[in-house]
């Protein structure tokens, strides 16, 4: 894994620049640094800074090349292309609006979550959240979830014309109006916390202390999934809010991106995985075999997250030890966790995490991929509410890189 930061002098060196420019380049933003100790007057220089800085001098000798270059890193992994005060990646944590989300999912709750991220106030779901739900369409339960969930949107778009007033104070209110339908699309039990719907539709046999306890692990999860920066499904969803569509169509269209088997459908992965080493009774001979037959381990190994593993996963991997300490299924999840460090080293992320939720409560069939939508449609409203505001509409120019005409 290559460095995090530099010293002025290495910097200084990767530029071909005095140090003087150098902090000139940081005073301007185009750079960022660090003290190197609480007392130290010496500073750092994020690496990724320098070396986009010195692609940048090189694309001038080869702006053609640089064009390319910089088009395929950007739509992969690539530098931040937009700027948001929402959700920040920070040495392998993950916060929302400066709050550490592994905290949040301990203290408070999914509508709160959402507030947070909406309006920067956490108090304000109170009031967002107290409305009357009349947008009761009925979805047939034999569709697939995503298919419900899609048809409750499309419906109720057709009706709630105060989704069409983009009036900044009014947004946050059609985001409430959104969730609480999703929710209720999700489980038809009217409670007034998200979690403790979904607790109580998906399980009607749990007790009240079961269905709390359940309630409790599906808040965090609903937290932990609100947001991730410009994933794909956020990164589509500020998209269509470019477009000035409605808080109905950027949620489809986070929906429709979240489905994939690259993103969210991921979770549907882990699952059957999970029901795998169940069968066989060893994680280690199932990872064997799969990787045997060329085939991934789905729920482990995240990009961003490559040294401490995903911290979403560990939140609530962490919950659920905390919650059921005896409850025979955590060896079943614990021996998938240890087979995968020692096999293909590997820390699960969050696609494992809401597996092991859904098998081990357990939970109806595509409950960990529905706990991962409803929680990720939060941050897909606050990306519109931002990009709303923003303005502009996002259309990133194509390299072309076909037939040339005939000239």
């Amino acid at each position: 894994m290559s460095e995090k930061y530099i010293s002025a002098k290495e910097a200084a060196a990767r530029l071909n620049i005095a140090e003087a420019t150098l902090y000139s380049y940081v005073s301007r933003g185009l750079i960022r640094s660090e003290a190197v100790t609480a007392r130290s007057r010496q500073r750092r220089y994020l690496a990724e800074d320098v070396d986009r800085l010195v692609e940048r001098k090189a694309g001038r000798r080869n702006p053609e090349k640089s064009a390319r270059d910089a088009a395929r890193r950007a739509l992969q992994w690539g530098a931040p292309v937009l700027e948001s005060r929402l959700t920040l990646i920070l040495d392998e944590r993950l916060y929302y609006r400066g709050a550490d989300a592994a905290e949040l999912a301990r203290t408070i709750s999914f509508e709160e979550c959402a507030a947070l991220l909406w309006t920067g106030d956490l108090r304000a779901a109170a009031r967002l959240f107290n409305q009357t739900e009349s947008l009761n369409w009925e979805a047939d339960d034999q569709l697939s979830t995503f298919a419900r969930l899609t048809i409750s949107l499309t419906l109720a778009a057709e009706r709630d014309l105060r989704a069409l007033d983009f009036n900044a104070d009014r947004l946050a209110f059609t985001g409430a109006r959104i969730l609480l339908l999703l929710a209720r699309t999700l489980s038809p039990i009217h409670v007034d916390s998200i979690a403790y719907r979904l607790a109580r539709g998906w399980n009607p046999d749990w007790d009240d202390e079961a269905a709390v306890q359940a309630a409790h692990l599906i808040n965090a999860a609903l937290i932990l999934c609100a947001d991730h920066e410009l994933n794909p499904s956020s990164f589509a969803a500020r998209v269509v809010a470019a477009t000035q569509a409605t808080l109905y169509g950027v949620v489809s269209a986070g929906l429709a991106a979240l489905q994939g088997i690259k993103h969210g459908g991921n979770t549907r992965l882990a699952v059957a995985f999970l029901k795998e080493v169940e069968a066989n009774g060893s994680a280690l001979a199932v990872i064997r075999e799969r990787r045997q037959r060329g085939e991934r381990i789905p729920g482990f190994g995240h990009v961003l997250y490559r040294e401490h593993g995903d911290p979403r996963a560990a939140a609530l991997l962490r919950l659920l030890r905390e919650t059921y300490p005896d409850h025979p299924y955590l060896s079943v999840i614990e021996a998938t966790v240890t087979a995968a460090r020692s096999s293909i080293d590997r820390a699960p992320n969050i696609d494992f995490a809401l597996a092991a939720l859904e098998r081990l409560l357990p939970l109806p069939p595509d409950s960990g991929i529905s706990l991962f939508a409803l929680g990720r449609t939060a941050g897909w409203i606050a990306h519109a509410l931002e990009q709303y505001a923003d303005g502009n509409l996002i259309r990133p120019r194509a390299v072309y890189t076909g037939i040339q005409p005939e000239v």
